[in-house]
C-alpha cells in the first residue's frame, strides 16, 4: 500500500501518503494514485498528508532505476499541474520532512499547514535539477526562491511561515486541515473554483476582470448554510 485514502465528510477526499519505512519516498504507484485522487471530479477539497509524522515526503525514492525515476519525475509535474488546475481545493498536511518532490507537494497545493517539526527543502542543483523554481517565486518573491533553489538549505517550520511557505503552524496539521476542508466544502462551489482561478492568473488586470465577470450576474442574495454557505469567517 502507498497511500490510504478516505473521505471523512461529503465532499472531501483524504490521502494519506503511506511509505513510512522509506519516509514516504514517492515511487510510481504512489503518484499514479495520488493522480487518481486529485482527478475526482466529486471532491470539493483534497487533503494531502501522512500517515506518519515523520515526513510528507522524502522525494523521489531514489532505490528506483534510473528510468523509472525518470517516469515518477515525469508523472510527478503532471500531477503538480493538475492539482494547480483541478476545481478542488488542495490541502497539504505536513509533519515532519518535504524534500524534492515532498517539497513540491507543498507549493503546487492551495492551502499549507504544518507541525512545529516541519523542515522543507528543494534538493535540486546537487543532483542537476531544477526543483521548485516554478512554483516558489509566487509564494515567497523571486529572491527568497534563489535562495531556497540554489542553497538547498533545510526552511522550518516557523521560517516557512514567515515567508509565505506555509499558511498555518499547528500542532495538528491533519486535524486542522479537515476541519478546514469541512468548512470550504459548504461554500458555493461556483466561487470557490472561481477564486482557486482568478488567484492563479499572473495579470492582475485578467483577475480583476474574471472577478468582475464571474460577480456580474450575483442577485444580492447570501446563500444560508443549508443552501450551500458558511459561518466560516464569523
Amino acid at each position: 500500500m502507498t497511500i490510504v485514502t478516505s473521505q471523512p465528510s461529503p465532499g472531501v477526499i483524504q490521502a494519506l501518503l503511506d511509505r513510512p519505512a522509506s519516509r514516504n519516498a514517492i515511487n510510481l504507484e504512489m503518484v499514479r494514485k495520488l493522480g487518481a485522487v486529485v482527478r475526482n471530479h466529486e471532491a470539493r477539497v483534497i487533503i494531502l498528508g501522512s500517515t506518519t509524522d515523520e515526513a510528507l515526503s522524502a522525494g523521489v525514492d531514489l532505490k528506483l532505476s534510473k528510468a523509472d525515476r525518470a517516469e515518477v519525475s515525469r508523472e510527478l509535474y503532471g500531477l503538480y499541474e493538475t492539482m494547480r488546475t483541478t476545481e478542488a481545493i488542495v490541502v497539504v498536511a505536513l509533519s515532519g520532512y518535504a524534500i524534492g518532490g515532498g517539497a513540491q507537494l507543498l507549493i503546487a497545493s492551495d492551502f499549507r499547514v504544518a507541525s512545529p517539526n516541519a523542515t522543507i527543502r528543494f534538493r535540486g542543483p546537487g543532483h542537476g535539477l531544477a526543483v521548485g523554481a516554478w512554483g516558489l517565486p509566487g509564494l515567497v518573491g523571486r529572491g527568497r526562491a534563489v535562495d531556497l533553489t540554489l542553497t538547498m538549505r533545510s526552511v522550518g517550520a516557523a521560517e516557512a511561515h514567515a515567508i509565505g511557505l506555509i499558511e498555518r503552524i499547528e500542532d495538528e496539521p491533519l486535524q486542522y486541515a479537515l476541519g478546514f476542508a469541512e468548512e470550504v466544502s459548504r461554500l458555493s462551489a461556483p466561487a470557490v473554483a472561481a477564486i482557486k482561478r482568478i488567484i492563479g492568473m499572473p495579470d492582475p488586470i485578467e483577475a480583476l476582470r474574471a472577478e468582475r465577470d464571474h460577480n456580474d450576474g450575483w442577485d444580492g442574495v447570501i446563500p444560508s448554510e443549508s443552501e450551500g454557505g458558511s459561518d466560516f469567517a464569523r
